[in-house]
């Protein structure tokens, strides 16, 4: 069954996306808005682990596949890794909307997700999304450094070339990310840029004003 944009956006009314580059913030920004305006956040990596238990091969195959250890998920090139993870995304997209649907029938919902601007488009009005995005350099580094991503420090660490696993992900989101980082400055959506100069509040009060949370 497909639906027409404007279904879509009618049943996602009450969510207010969070997207952008990677290590832009979204994860912080999202939780900190939800603080302060006792919201929901959903976010879309947390659900991962359970979307995958309830995908199929047959239609979600970038989701199961499987790799035998970190030196098999690793030893990819660029290019393979990165439609792996574009697959990913898309796949994931449809359980992520049921999910949205559901639980935004009676309250507000923050989303942090990745979509292009192409699915926003389809999925959202431009007062309802944000774009948090940073230069797509150097991205490794910084994702592994947070806690909550301690997992994936510990996975690209256990291969038997760190340095070369490193540099492949690096390359990978750099390809990945490097035009959209363009595009979303070069459109009409609202983006947020972090920078070394970047403080949460300052962060936060531009998304509130933008989602209309607070007045301007």
């Amino acid at each position: 069954m497909i639906f027409q944009d404007n279904v879509i956006k009618e049943y996602l009314k009450n969510v207010y996306f969070i997207t952008g580059t990677p290590c832009g913030g979204k994860t912080t920004i999202s939780c900190e808005l939800a603080k302060r305006h006792n919201l929901l956040v959903y976010d879309v990596d947390e659900q991962f682990a359970h979307h995958q238990t309830i995908s199929n091969s047959a239609f979600q195959p970038s989701m199961n596949k499987v790799f035998k250890d970190a030196d098999g998920f690793f030893g990819r090139t660029v290019e393979e890794y990165k439609k792996w993870l574009i697959d990913n995304i898309r796949e994931q997209l449809d359980f992520v909307l049921l999910d949205l649907i559901r639980l935004s029938q009676n309250q507000i919902v923050l989303c942090d997700c990745h979509l292009t601007m192409e699915e926003a488009e389809k999925l959202t009005d431009v007062s309802r999304i944000i774009f948090l995005i940073k230069e797509p350099s150097n991205l490794v580094d910084d994702y592994c450094n947070r806690p909550d991503h301690q997992g994936f420090s510990d996975f690209i660490n256990s291969t038997s070339d760190t340095d070369k696993a490193t540099a492949l992900c690096n390359a990978t989101l750099k390809s990945l990310n490097e035009k959209s980082y363009k595009d979303i400055k070069d459109s009409g959506y609202y983006w947020i840029e972090r920078t070394p100069d970047s403080t949460i509040d300052e962060t936060v009060g531009k998304a509130e004003r933008h989602f209309g949370f607070v007045k301007n």
